[in-house]
This record gives structure tokens, sequence and C-alpha cells, in this order.
């Protein structure tokens, strides 16, 4: 179930056709998740943009969290890998993995690999993912995004309920933009939906998690196909951040709240000599762009929520997930 399926509608515009980052042309999502015993509740997801390099952009709200590669974004203004996330003591190997993958036995790269922490739930300090867990995820990448408790999002808690990784999109002036999301952040009294303040109104029906813990962190990757340039991109990503503050994120010392954007309109950019025809969307028409990653950003977060299951993991920790039929009453009461 999703926001649509309970009759919500976020924000302005329409969904592409999945509702999904991969309603972008091109760009498909994997996952790889790793139960096991009571103790391993973990995973990887990939998003793998149809070709590389393609012009990309970020941005941090808070620092306390990784993203890797993101000097040579910022640098190059290109994405050069596909991306992955997962959880914190994971990103080496993730990344490495991601590295390795070129049959090319000279190929360069920088992989750009993102992280929010799930020792809640899970043996973080194990550090169970593996090269093969990361093949596993790039061979499940499919159109078909999965939500909740899945890949990276297995073990990730959000506004104390069950989080995890959750992906909505809108169509702008014949483009369109997607986001996914790997939500790990939050304060139930926070939470709000469409302006709402649904954690409040539910409070402790939904049982909080004990012994509580300050969580934060949340990964938000938009994809569009309209024309933009790095610059631009960065611009895109900044716009996450405002979505995550819709829902009542804070972005707290904790927290680390990083985003990025790519663009997959303008290709063939690995050219060795020459010049390379460009095309940009004007400036004076990214606006509605902006509005679009806010509202689904909004939405895919909603999404990670409502997918995602109640689970019980180490140390017996549960965490339970967002009551649909709970939500629909609190924003009626509203």
């Amino acid at each position: 179930m999703r926001a649509r399926d309970y009759g919500l509608t976020i924000g302005e515009g329409e969904p592409g056709p999945r509702n999904a980052i991969s309603d972008v042309d091109g760009v498909l999502v994997g996952h790889s998740t790793l139960i096991e015993g009571d103790d391993v509740r973990t995973g990887v997801t990939v998003i793998v943009p149809p070709e590389t390099p393609l012009f990309a952009g970020c941005h941090r709200l808070n620092g306390n969290g990784e993203l890797t590669g993101l000097e040579w974004v910022r640098e190059s203004g290109l994405l050069t890998t596909p991306i992955g996330i997962t959880n914190t003591f994971s990103v080496g190997v993730v990344r490495d993995a991601i590295a390795a993958r070129s049959s090319d036995e000279d190929a360069w790269s920088l992989p750009v690999v993102g992280e929010t922490f799930d020792g809640f739930l899970n043996d973080i300090r194990a550090q169970r993912v593996t090269a093969e867990h990361v093949e596993a995820a790039f061979a499940a990448a499919s159109a078909e995004v999965g939500e909740g408790n899945v890949g990276g999002g297995t073990g990730m808690v959000c506004h104390e309920f069950k989080g995890g990784i959750g992906t909505a999109s809108r169509t702008v002036n014949g483009h369109v933009v997607g986001v996914l999301v790997q939500a790990n952040y939050g304060r139930r009294n926070r939470f709000r939906v469409d302006g709402v303040p649904v954690g409040e109104l539910i409070g402790d029906r939904v049982p909080t998690p004990e012994p509580r813990e300050e969580w934060g962190s949340i990964i938000g990757v938009a994809a569009t196909d309209a024309p933009l340039l790095p610059h631009q991109c960065d611009r895109l990503a900044q716009r996450i951040g405002l979505g995550v503050a819709r829902v009542g994120g804070t972005a707290a010392h904790t927290s680390g709240d990083l985003f990025f954007a790519f663009s997959t309109a303008n290709r063939g950019l690995d050219a060795a000599r020459g010049e390379i025809g460009l095309r940009m969307l004007s400036d004076g028409e990214i606006t509605p762009f902006y509005a679009a990653v806010i509202d689904a950003t909004e939405e895919a977060i909603v999404n990670a929520l409502l997918a995602a299951e109640t689970m019980t993991g180490r140390d017996g920790h549960t965490v339970h997930a967002l009551d649909g039929a709970l939500l629909q009453e609190a924003l009626r009461r509203a």
C-alpha cells in the first residue's frame, strides 16, 4: 500500500506511470535484502542510470553521514557510476564492489555510495554485506521499485515507525522528475503529512521503539530527463531537503542528510576531444521542477513508511509499521 492507495495526494502535479524514480526513462533500481537469524536486518540498494557519465549535483543539509565520490562530482559535474545505498558500516564494501564491476582493467571510477545507520535492528558491526550482495542488487535492477523493508532500507526507522526505501515522481512540462529516499530519521511528534501533524494525532497508538534512540539520516536521490547542467542539478538536490522538512525532518546534529540529483538528458559527455553539443533548461522555467522534487520527496517518505512492515531484530528490538488506517483517520480528524 502506498499513499495514493489510501486516497492521499501530496502537493501538485501528476506522477509518472509508476510514481517512481524509474519513470525517468532508463533508470533502474535493484535491492538485495539480508534478513538472517535474530540480528541481521540490512541490505543494499542500487540506482542504475541508463549510461554514464551524466551531469549531476549534490547537497549537504547536515553532514553526519557519508555519500562517497562527491568531491569529483563537485569538481567535474559528472556522475560516473551507478549509485549505491547501504548501512553505515558497509559503505566501503559496496563502493569497492561497484568500482570492481567494470570489465575494463584500466577503468577509473569514484563510486557514489550513501548510507544510513541501521544499528537498532541490525548487528551493524558484523558487517554482513558482501560484494555478492551488491551483485545481487544489480542483477535484480528493474523499473518496478520495491519499497519499505528492502535493500539498504531493510533495518531503518523513520519518525519512530518502521522506515526504509520509498519513491515517487512528478511530470513537469513534458519531463519527469523522480525521487528515491532511504529514510531513517525523525521523531514521532514532528511527523507531518500534507501539513497535518499526524504524528501527534496517532501518538502511541502505534507503539514507539524501546529503548528510544536518536535516529537521524536520510539519503535522497533525484533523477530527471530534463536537460539540466551540473549547477542546476545542485539546485535540484538542495530542494530534496525542503521535502524532508515538510514531513518533519530537522537535520539534527546526529543526522546525515545528503542529497544527489542527476539528469539523463545530455549524453556522450565522455568524448575525448572536440566540442560536445549540450542542451539546457532555461532557469526561467526551472521553478516547477523544484516544486516537483519537494512534492515527490514528501510522497516518497510517506510511501516508505506505508510500505514498511513491523520488524523485530537485534536484541529483540521491535519497530512497528505506520498503520495506514490510522493515518487516514488522523487526516480526517484534521
